[in-house]
Parts: C-alpha cells; sequence; structure tokens
C-alpha cells in the first residue's frame, strides 16, 4: 500500500520492525522501529519513557517524511 499512495503523489513513511521486509516491498522512507509485538512501545518501560520512545519515533518519520529523497532510505 506504501507505493502506491506513493504513486499517488503523496509521501509516506514506513515505521516498521524487520526492515529487510520495507526493502523487499519498495517502502521508500523506512523508519525502524522497537520490536515485532510492540513496534511503538515498550510495555516494560514507565509512561514517562514510553512517551520519550514514542515521540523519539514520530520525530524520526517527521524528518523522513520532509527529506527529500532519490531512492529507498532507511532512517536509523
Amino acid at each position: 500500500m506504501v507505493k502506491e499512495i506513493e504513486r499517488a503523489g503523496i509521501p509516506v513513511v514506513h515505521l516498521c520492525t524487520v526492515v529487510p521486509i520495507s526493502l523487499t516491498v519498495g517502502a521508500n522512507r523506512i523508519v525502524p522501529t522497537v520490536a515485532i509485538p510492540h513496534p511503538l512501545g515498550n510495555p516494560a518501560a514507565t509512561p514517562e519513557e514510553e512517551k520519550e520512545l514514542r515521540r523519539k519515533l514520530l520525530n524520526k518519520a517527521l524528518e523522513a517524511l520532509s527529506t527529500p529523497i532519490e531512492e529507498q532510505t532507511v532512517f536509523e
């Protein structure tokens, strides 16, 4: 679906836990996340740590969205 949305001219960031799969399916802007069962969080973290983790992932995604790219790019 990411490729189809981009084909329509809308930039997309793919937040994922398994980067090689995202590369294989052709996602252009890829942001690695935490873990397969909890891609955007950590149930063992405190609420404050959880908020900071999610904020960092969101900021990374916004950075990826605003970055012009020519090829598939993984934003570490």
